[in-house]
């Protein structure tokens, strides 16, 4: 599995600290919620409200790095609308590790 990094936030700072701080203090505040949100609506079996919140989780995945797991969620998206679930596994378990990573920062 692909690690996560900073390389893209850094390329996006253009090597400005501050604008990285700020960047990385708003997925940190951002995530956890989000994915509260995303298994309320999976445990309700509420697949659309759950794609629009991998829809929203998604870009996280982009900000960290994650390329290959960025595809896996639009996969996943596109499958939620189906009712189709065979992504979750590997969708969680790409969103703990950008929880892990996040919060080592």
């Amino acid at each position: 599995m692909e690690q996560p990094n900073l390389s893209y936030i850094k390329e996006l700072s253009g090597g400005d600290a501050s604008f990285e701080e700020k960047l990385i203090n708003v997925v940190k505040n951002e995530l956890p919620d989000e994915i509260v949100e995303y298994q309320n609506n999976i445990e309700i079996e509420n697949y659309k409200l759950a794609a629009e919140n991998v829809h929203k989780l998604k870009h996280k995945f982009g900000i960290v790095g994650l390329e290959k797991s960025y595809q896996v969620a639009i996969d996943y998206e596109a499958g939620l609308l189906e009712g189709n679930l065979d992504l979750k596994e590997e969708f969680e378990a790409i969103l703990q590790l950008i929880h892990s990573f996040i919060n080592e920062l």
